[in-house]
């Protein structure tokens, strides 16, 4: 895919929301590893933290102390104790409101809490430990970003622009301070000016986007890819089949139950229900048990079954080689399965002195392996949305049906102009440029590329993917988004198999990229008097 309509891609992703990021299998292949620190470009999310917890400071003096100290040294900037308040707050926002399932108590002073007891670490050595390495990746990034002449793009630049504008609203309209940058000195202190700020959004708006961008600058022979492949093709394969987990406490008999109404099992009472789950097991995965409606009837015949409804296996269709559970994988991908294989495997606990108990066993019936040696596909869509709507007892906007029917009828309609077109690419692309509301797409004639299953919407995808649809072909689809307009431009010359290589590729070489680059980079706390480390952050 080209690095333009990537970009294209992740702008309609974040604009229209049309992908469904639902399947779990793509994750790994899709993207590189995410970076554990949350930043700050979304600053108006950044404000609402703050305000849930309180964050507001009163100091005496002008700032002056803060803005001239250098707190710390990354590489060979310096950062003023003004910067590093921020990247500190910030790291504390982060965290938003699971400060206080992580054992934060939110009324005492951050420095007043251990973080680690084995160590004696704060919670305030913590946040600035963190705050730190926030600043060497921001840096880092950014002088990469320089020497390579990487700017922001515009689009990403008027994103940042708008949410420093929205902050300026927040700021005086919502929370009643007189200007922004009085805003930011009650929460990064009297040292934060209102240019300070700025930059420090744009230094780490650069740095991410540059973090982000990296990838899209390597590519790969078929040479390079087979070698990364080679001994672990398996690993880009997908898998069919069906399993069902059977659980020990299901076959517990007997027990004694005290006065609380708590039942106990003598260990006699335990290894007999382990011995009978498994023998379960075994009966799962009989001669007589041949198919997926053989084994849902025995599974629906268990005797701890009989009140539940539509009580059968899981099917797993497709599932790629990481989302396998790791105790059936060895199992499932063995090149000797064929299609009916069926197998039982225990599943185990391990309490705090190493001692392993058995929990359950997981019953699997094999049926397939995919190669995934399929094309992706290019496809056109119009996007008619849902207009008006309600808003449900949850904040959810709700469609009527006539709603919906007045967007399926426009929809139709246009499909009836296209149809008394000569059915071309172009002809459709025109009419996606005048017509469609997808700004990831419209532009460009309502096309995406390489598209890969699991991307879109499932009605959406499921169109792309039926195994009979061919160039030229074009209908109707209707998503929680509205009703599309779909017209399939055509196979792509990429196939699914050499998309998960070349992104796993990808992500192994930028992770050790980046590795390697914070590696080169020296950081450190040169002087902590002025950062906030006795922080309280809420009254209680």
């Amino acid at each position: 895919m080209s690095a333009s309509s990537k970009k294209k891609l992740r702008k309609a992703e974040a604009a229209a929301k049309l992908t469904e990021r639902q399947a779990a299998e793509q994750k790994e292949a899709k993207k590189l590893k995410t970076y554990s620190i949350i930043f700050c470009v979304v600053i108006i999310a950044m404000l609402i933290f703050a305000l849930v917890f309180g964050i507001s400071k009163t100091i005496s003096n002008n700032g002056i102390m803060e803005r001239s100290t250098t707190a710390a040294k990354i590489g060979d900037h310096e950062i003023s104790s003004a910067e590093m308040n921020m990247f500190y707050i910030d790291a504390i926002n982060s965290y938003g409101q699971y400060l206080t399932i992580f054992g934060v108590d939110t009324t005492k002073p951050l420095s007043q809490q251990v973080q680690d007891a084995a160590t004696g670490t704060t919670w305030a050595d913590y946040f600035q430990d963190v705050a730190l390495e926030n600043a060497k990746h921001v840096y880092t990034m950014c002088d990469l970003a320089n020497a390579a002449g990487y700017t922001l793009p515009a689009e990403e630049q008027a994103e940042l622009n708008s949410a420093l504008e929205n902050a300026e609203f927040y700021a005086l309209m919502n929370y009643g301070y007189s200007d922004l940058e009085s805003y930011l000195k009650a929460m990064y202190g009297n040292g934060c000016t209102e240019k300070l700020f700025i930059q420090y959004q744009q230094n780490s708006a650069l740095a991410q986007s540059y973090y982000n961008y990296y990838p899209e600058t390597l590519s790969y022979t078929d040479d390079q890819l087979a070698a990364f492949e080679a001994g672990k093709s398996a690993e880009y394969d997908s898998y069919t089949y069906n399993y069902y987990t059977l659980t020990v406490d299901k076959f517990l008999t007997g027990g004694t139950t005290d006065a609380e109404g708590k039942t106990t099992y003598s260990d006699e009472e335990k290894a007999a229900a382990v011995t009978a789950a498994e023998e379960a097991a075994k009966a799962l995965t009989a001669d007589e048990v041949a198919t997926v409606k053989d084994l849902d009837a025995a599974i629906a015949a268990l005797p701890f079954n009989a009140e539940v409804e539509n009580a059968a296996s899981t099917l797993c269709n497709d599932q790629a080689y990481n989302s396998v559970n790791s105790i059936i994988r060895e199992w499932v991908i063995d090149d000797a399965r064929k299609a009916g294989d069926r197998s039982y495997f225990a599943t185990t606990s391990t309490d705090a002195e190493g001692n392993q108990t058995t929990t359950g066993y997981i019953v699997v019936m094999y049926h397939s392996t995919n190669n995934n040696e399929y094309p992706l596909v290019n496809v056109r869509h119009i996007l008619v949305p849902f207009e008006g709507g309600t808003a449900d007892a949850n904040g959810n906007v709700v469609y009527s049906d006539a709603e919906k029917q007045a967007a399926q009828a426009k929809a139709n309609d246009l499909l009836a102009q296209f149809k008394a077109t000569d059915g071309s690419a172009a002809a459709f692309g025109e009419l996606a440029k005048n017509n469609s509301t997808d700004p990831g797409s419209k532009d460009n004639g309502g096309l995406y590329t390489d598209v890969y299953p699991g991307q879109m919407k499932t009605a959406f995808n499921d169109w792309c993917f039926d195994e009979t649809r061919k160039a030229g072909d074009s209908g109707l689809v209707e998503t929680d988004l509205g009703w599309h307009v779909m017209f399939y431009d055509g196979d792509s010359e990429t196939t699914y198999r050499e998309f998960l290589l070349t992104n796993a590729m990808k992500q192994a070489d930028a992770t050790a990229w980046y590795e390697a680059a914070l590696a080169g980079v020296t950081a450190e706390i040169t002087n902590a008097k002025y950062i906030e480390k006795d922080l309280v952050l809420s009254a209680g």
